[in-house]
């Protein structure tokens, strides 16, 4: 297993920890020798992931999507544990709604997670990173979504990951100006309940609701989360990058028709 040499003793926090991709994140971060702290809106998710990961990981609630209780949550961290070594900002939704006749909250909460929670918490904790000696990684887990166009079943969720995507890569060259590494992950199908993630919407966004499990076959049926791991962490060692994990057909194919139609698109003026 690939330990992360320059990151053992020092401190991670993923957002979205308490279950699936985060989850993955904070067990191997932590089996790699990482001090974990665990975030996710959910206190009992984080304090369960928390608690068995053991090991000095400790829990962190906050709404991602609220500025001010993330530079709250920094806040608490830098008093409580010092600086950060690694962040990574993995916390998002998978809100299935059309653009045009979508209704307003669905589209904001969307938004507010997959788009602005990604600012709002690397401006939170990015400065922890900057206190840092050693190495220092931020991690930004965006969606192979990106690499086709916004369509299908969940354009609104599909759009929102295209921008997380290039929040991600204007995110990487401010960080490269402060000698901080950077990984942009992109997911392919897993077997996660992200299909699920209204349940812990906040009330501004409408409250938390159960979406009907019927739709859940293709992510049940899929490969775990851990099966990136390895990937990631060569990514890490070798100092940041961006990493796309294919688990289903037709990604490769549906890139390169994309970048097709973009190119021909191009006239000179």
């Amino acid at each position: 297993m690939p330990q992360l040499e320059g990151f053992q003793g020092k401190l991670a926090l993923v957002t979205g920890a308490g279950d699936w991709i985060g989850e993955m994140l904070a067990r191997n971060l932590a089996r790699c020798g990482m001090r974990v702290c665990v975030q996710d809106i959910r206190a009992e998710a984080a304090a369960r992931v928390a608690a068995e990961i053991g090991a000095g990981a400790f829990p962190l609630v906050f709404d991602v999507s609220d500025r001010e209780a993330a530079i709250a949550a920094a806040e608490k961290v830098k008093a409580e544990h010092g600086p950060l070594n690694l962040l990574w900002i993995n916390a998002g939704v998978g809100v299935g709604s059309p653009l045009l006749t979508g209704n307003p909250r669905n589209i904001e909460w969307g938004f507010n997670v997959n788009v602005l929670g990604v600012i709002w918490t690397a401006q939170a904790f990015v400065p922890l990173i900057g206190e840092a000696a050693g190495a220092r990684h931020v991690g930004i887990t965006a969606s192979s979504a990106t690499l086709r166009p916004p369509e299908g079943d969940f354009p609104l969720y599909a759009t929102t990951k295209h921008a997380t995507f290039a929040v991600g890569e204007a995110l990487k060259g401010e960080l490269a100006r402060e000698g901080i590494a950077t990984t942009l992950l992109n997911p392919g199908l897993l077997n996660t309940k992200i299909w699920d993630g209204a349940k812990a919407r906040p009330e501004r966004f409408g409250g938390a609701r159960h979406i009907d499990p019927a739709i859940a076959t293709r992510w049940n049926e899929a490969k775990s989360p851990e099966v990136m791991w390895p990937h990631i962490a060569k990514v890490i060692e070798a100092g940041g990058g961006i990493l796309t994990c294919q688990t289903e057909e037709g990604l490769v194919e549906a890139f390169d028709a994309r970048a097709k139609d973009i190119r021909g698109s191009i006239v000179r003026v």
